[in-house]
């Protein structure tokens, strides 16, 4: 089993491009993980310039990397501990609706729970709240995550 620290070590993206600062829930079904954007994010200073908002595309960034959580905790269940040196994870699909924006220093919260899980290809459903349960989006994320045996 891997651990939210390891689960994070393991994920390939780092700032200013990792949208989980910490993973709640992990289990072989799902995943919940939280992000606060920051008041100095990159995107603010041209998205809506006097009134920032947070880019539909990073908002199902943040809940595809909620799914790659998932994955990499799923391949890691299969794979041995150097091979989970080298796990990888692309999205291939991804479908959202947005139904509230999110703007600096509010916290989200993104999940993934898996509808499909065969021969390393995931699919899972995604959503995305406020801290306080507001919802924001929710839709579907599916792509390939592989690891080494």
């Amino acid at each position: 089993m891997l651990t939210p620290a390891e689960l994070l070590d393991l994920l390939p993206h780092r700032r200013p491009f990792r949208f989980i600062d910490r993973i709640l829930e992990i289990d072989g079904e799902h995943a919940v993980s939280e992000y606060t954007f920051r008041a100095d994010e990159f995107f603010y200073a041209g998205h809506f310039p006097g009134n920032p908002m947070t880019p539909g595309v990073i908002l199902l960034e943040t809940m595809c990397q909620a799914a790659a959580v998932l994955g990499t905790y799923l391949v890691g269940l299969e794979t041995t501990p150097e091979g989970r040196r080298h796990i990888a994870s692309v999205f291939t699909e991804a479908t959202i609706d947005l139904e509230a924006g999110v703007g600096p220093t509010q916290t989200v919260r993104a999940r993934a729970d898996k509808v499909f899980w065969r021969r390393n290809k995931l699919k899972a459903r995604v959503s995305l709240t406020l801290a306080d349960g507001t919802a924001v989006a929710t839709g579907s994320a599916a792509g390939m995550v592989h690891g080494r045996a």
